[in-house]
Order: C-alpha cells, then structure tokens, then sequence
C-alpha cells in the first residue's frame, strides 16, 4: 500500500490556468489502417459520480468523518483511512473515478481522478498538479513504461463573496511519502491535461496487452485532446512502430521533439526506426546526442546485474542491483532482484529486507503475491534451522 501524504500549504484560489503550449500541427494520422475500437473509447464519464458513491456521501459512516475532521480532512480520512474503503494502490490499469471506487484501487491518476469527482461534489475548489518527481520506470510484456507523477489540492468550499484571487489553505493530497512529497516542485494541470493523461494510459495498456488497434484509438483521442503533450505523441509513435508503419512513426516521433528537443525517450525510440528505414547515419548521429545527454538508459545496471547473477558473480550483480536502487528507489522489481543476489550470496537477512521493500513499493498485486510468497519463504528459513537451499 503506497502512503498518502497530505500537506497544507498556502495557495490562490484561481492561481495561474494552465499555461498552454503553441499550437502544434497534429501527427498523421492513419484511421483507415487500424481495426474500430473494441469498446468506448473517451475520458467524457471520468468524474461521474457512480450511484453507489452518492450513496456513500449521504452515509452515516462518511458524513461523520466530515463532521469530526471537517471537508477537506474528512474526505481524505474516509477516502483513505484503512477503516473504511481501504483502498489499494494498484497500477495495472488506470480508472475512472466510479471504476475506481467500485474496484478499491488505482493508481495515483486514478485516485486523483476519484478524489476529484467526490470534491466536486461537496463544492470544493479542485486544482490537479504535475509534481517533478523523477521518472518511474517498469517494464511489461517488451515495452519500458515512464511513469510520471500527479496529485491533486483540495480547497475549502469558497463563502460567498470572496474573489477568485483570494488566498485559501490548499490540502495536498499525495501519494509518495509525505517528506519527499513535500521537497518537490509542481506545476498546474487543467482538466483537459488529466482527460489526455487517462486516454494516454489507457492507450499504454491497450499496449502491453498487445490490443494494437485499440491502443491506436485511445491515444488518437489523447492527441486530439492535448495535441501537444509529448507523451501521447509518443506513445502514438510507438503503436505506429508497432503497426509495422515505420514512416509514420519517424514522422510522429519528429513532432514530439518539435515539442521537446531533449526528450531523450522519444530519441531513444526514433533511433531505431531511424535505422529501419536505412537511415543509418541520422541514427548513428542521434545515438551519440542520446549517449552525451543520457549514457547509462534506465534499466541499463539492472541488466548489467542479471548477466552478472547467471554468469554466478554474485557480488557483482548486488553492487550494480545496488547502482539501480540508488537511482530508483520505489522499483519493487530492483529491489526484489537486489534481495536475491542478497540470497545467492547466503545473507538472508539482506534479502528479506529487499524483497520486504519489493512488497511495499510494488503497486501490482500479482507482483506484490509473488514477492510476498518468497518473503514467507525467507521467514521460513530464519525461524528454522538456519539451513539455506538455494
């Protein structure tokens, strides 16, 4: 279960709106070359209330939190307290806010996106925040998925009268642990940049699935609501890639870094596609850019350590496990491979400890049964008679 960090902190009512980029030109797009989608594709029922939530604001249990705790503190409370919804942090699939509350769980999106609908609806000022955390990294069924990180500030409901530049304590909810949560800038997001960034998940899912052309579909939808948000244009590029339509994703691939010049993610996809199309030299020109901006890629001493681990160095593969911890601390996946060359080298106490970690930074539940199933194991072994099978 990822904590939930909630801080109070001055903010304006209104505040800046969210600064919208220039007007972009649109990437191709190729409607004629994929299959319809398979189901509904859009964000247009993301806030609704589900009639079981507005059954839960009228209930004993929730309008007590409010009225012990106040609006803001006793939304979060009942949201979040372990006594009530019991909500589980869970990252396979981003939801709406109904699907969210029906299901118990989601991911930071997701739980924005909940949050949001329930402080609507008691009339709250809402205001949804981009944080600049660092990038968190996973991989599923062949594709390395960044994940960036949002959450969500919650007003007191205005009196009326007060001007929208007034000044109100803004509660931050979290997601990340509240002293790291509290050191790391955001930027403000309008309800458009959250619809774009649901559409945009759901296309990255549709992915791991390999639901191609429903993935077209979702991040089409994505673009067309934020033609500029270099992730949707990345992710659209991807399923060209993916499509076999290399030209179309080169083309893709270049608008994103109209957008972002920088965007080392977006180079690192374009450089292959580069190569596919035999444009060779541009892709040898852009992997020496990718190598000066960037050099070791994300993953790159986990790999390092799982060659060192068969290979039966284990000592190597602990340090460079440890090198991928050190800068992605909150990977349940470095963590549980750090706790098994921990393992091989015959220190159980190391490796329960990591593979413990795994447990609480996991945010898929397979992961966190498969995790929690070896640290049984280890428990086993330590209460025991100490013997150690490999």
């Amino acid at each position: 279960m990822k904590c939930i960090a909630i801080l109070l902190s001055l903010s304006l009512l209104a505040g800046c709106a969210s600064v919208q980029p220039p007007a972009v030109p649109l990437p191709p797009l190729a409607d004629a070359r994929f299959v319809p989608p398979s189901e509904k594709v859009g964000a247009d029922d993301l806030f609704t209330l589900s009639p079981e939530m507005r059954s839960y604001l009228t209930s004993q249990a929730f309008t007590r939190h409010l009225r012990q705790k106040g609006q803001r503190h006793g939304l979060v409370e009942a949201l979040y307290s372990k006594t009530d919804l019991r909500l589980e942090y869970e990252s396979s699939r981003t939801r709406t806010a109904a699907q969210t509350y029906a299901d118990r769980s989601g991911n930071c999106l997701s739980l924005v996106i909940m949050t949001a609908a329930f402080a609507r609806e008691l009339g709250m000022p809402v205001r949804f925040r981009s944080v600049d955390a660092d990038s968190t990294w996973s991989r599923s069924a062949g594709l390395y998925l960044g994940s960036a990180h949002v959450n969500i500030s919650l007003g007191d409901r205005p009196d009326v009268g007060t001007r929208s530049t007034d000044q109100y304590d803004a509660l931050v909810v979290d997601f990340i642990p509240q002293d790291e949560a509290a050191r790391l800038r955001a930027r403000e997001l309008d309800e458009d940049d959250i619809s774009a960034l649901y559409l945009n998940n759901r296309a990255a899912e549709m992915l791991v699935q390999d639901r191609i052309d429903d993935a077209y579909w979702w991040a089409r939808a994505a673009v067309a609501k934020r033609p500029g948000m270099v992730a949707a244009l990345n992710t659209l590029a991807v399923i060209y890639d993916r499509h076999g339509d290399a030209a179309l994703a080169e083309q893709t691939y270049r608008t994103a870094l109209e957008r972002e010049p920088e965007n080392v993610m977006v180079m690192r996809n374009l450089q292959p596609v580069l190569a596919a199309l035999g444009k060779h030299g541009e892709a040898q020109a852009l992997g020496q850019r990718i190598a000066g901006i960037e050099p070791f890629p994300p993953y790159y001493f986990f790999e390092q350590g799982t060659l060192a681990l068969r290979e039966g160095d284990y000592d190597k593969a602990k340090r460079l496990f440890e090198r991928e911890v050190k800068r992605a601390p909150y990977n349940d996946e470095f963590r549980f491979w750090l706790g098994v060359a921990h393992l091989r080298l015959g220190d159980v106490k190391h490796a329960r400890e990591q593979i413990a970690k795994a447990v609480d930074t996991s945010t898929r539940q397979e992961n966190r049964q498969a995790y929690s199933a070896k640290l049984a194991y280890l428990r086993r072994v330590s209460a025991g008679t100490g013997t150690l099978i490999r």
